[in-house]
């Protein structure tokens, strides 16, 4: 928003426009990543490796390797 208002022309100082959002209880754009919301569980097994991946190569794209799961 202050942002914003400095395009516009309106000079405000960042810390008032804080003030006013929090104020008000308003929130804005962000492009921050979506909150997780799935935590894996640390105790559950997993699923064994069937294929024998190895992920250390000897050059860039010598091995590739492909999961349909």
């Amino acid at each position: 928003m202050w942002a914003h208002l400095q395009r516009q022309g309106i000079e405000v100082a960042r810390c008032t426009v804080e003030r006013l959002m929090r104020v008000n209880g308003w929130r804005g754009a962000t492009r921050a990543k979506k909150v997780r919301t799935t935590v894996p569980d640390a105790s559950a097994s997993r699923p064994p490796d069937l294929v024998d991946r190895n992920f250390r190569v000897e050059r860039p794209d010598a091995l590739y390797v492909a999961d349909f799961t």
